[in-house]
């Protein structure tokens, strides 16, 4: 990390993250060194195209299925035959290697990443609220696609995640310690309520921008979310595809039961040092009744509904 970077970042309000290091509170939200870094970077270099696409999501909100469902969205016409969705590239890469996040990957580790062999329209993912993308994104005609979770389901898959990556001499975070850290707004990129207003007010203000995505709706009826995610990023599925089945192999590929089964995401693993199988525990809507009291539950339902009130929003 650069000296201006370092000193900058060791100013900040800090508070014990959930791994290994501590975070920072950098205008209004909690980044860790790495996040700060890329953040950074990225504000200062990233150059938005029109045609760009980001998927943007609070950590674990679903992302990697959705990253899986935009890939195989925009690719479709390549895959379309049964000879060429044998060598379809989900089947043999991880969804996080195929939609690159810009602060965690892409420019994390240098300023001027080469993003010319990317094709248009270029497909990336993020974690940065809204008050923190690139000036270049904000000034675009990119579109940002917002997938949210119930708070609830977001803080336990959060908690499993960070005792995964935590160093077997830390041992595990108490539930009730994370918890605590949660509703404090502790969390990468959080807090969690005012990311999400963030991106909320956004898709409000610019609805042909931003599109907002409910995680629980998309796991109900996946076949409309995927048919309504098509239409806004201007290429919806034709007559022919919707009868041909186009919408269903889609969401069967990217299916949990699927691509938990592959090779790649049974044994890989990605530039972070996590597991691949990491990241597909559950994927269901609703787990957090089998580790929190409800208790615990009225807890988070409380804060967000005093942080939420006014918006329109409900979780």
């Amino acid at each position: 990390m650069p000296q201006a970077f370092k000193d900058l970042f060791s100013s900040l309000p800090s508070e014990e993250d959930w791994i290994t290091a501590s975070f920072r509170l950098y205008q209004g939200f909690w980044l860790s060194p790495r996040l700060f870094k890329g953040i950074l970077t990225c504000q200062n270099h990233f150059q938005a195209h029109p045609s760009d696409i980001l998927l943007v999501t609070s950590p674990k909100s679903g992302t990697t299925w959705l990253k899986a469902i935009l890939f195989a969205l925009l690719n479709r016409a390549k895959y379309s035959d049964s000879v060429s969705q044998q060598r379809h590239p989900l089947l043999t890469q991880n969804s996080h290697d195929l939609v690159p996040f810009l602060e965690l990957n892409l420019y994390l580790g240098q300023e001027n990443p080469d993003l010319t062999a990317i094709a248009s329209p270029r497909l990336f993912a993020t974690h940065m609220p809204y008050s923190l993308l690139p000036q270049s994104v904000r000034d675009s005609n990119c579109k940002l696609v917002y997938l949210c979770r119930n708070p609830k389901d977001t803080f336990v898959s959060t908690w499993h995640f960070a005792n995964r990556m935590r160093p077997e001499e830390k041992g595990q975070i108490p539930i009730q310690e994370g918890l605590d850290k949660f509703c404090r707004g502790v969390s990468v990129c959080g807090p969690y309520w005012d990311h999400v207003l963030g991106y909320h007010k956004a898709s409000l203000d610019m609805p042909e921008k931003v599109l907002f995505m409910m995680y629980e709706q998309m796991r109900v009826d996946p076949h409309v979310h995927v048919r309504r995610l098509a239409d806004f990023l201007g290429c919806p599925f034709s007559k022919e595809e919707l009868r041909d089945g186009t919408v269903e192999g889609i969401l069967k590929m990217c299916s949990f039961d699927n691509m938990s089964a592959l090779e790649v995401n049974k044994r890989g693993k990605l530039w972070t040092g996590a597991e691949t199988k990491w990241f597909f525990r559950r994927g269901e809507a609703g787990d957090w009744v089998n580790y929190m009291s409800s208790e615990m539950g009225e807890r988070i339902d409380g804060v967000m509904e005093e942080k939420l009130r006014g918006s329109g929003l409900k979780l």
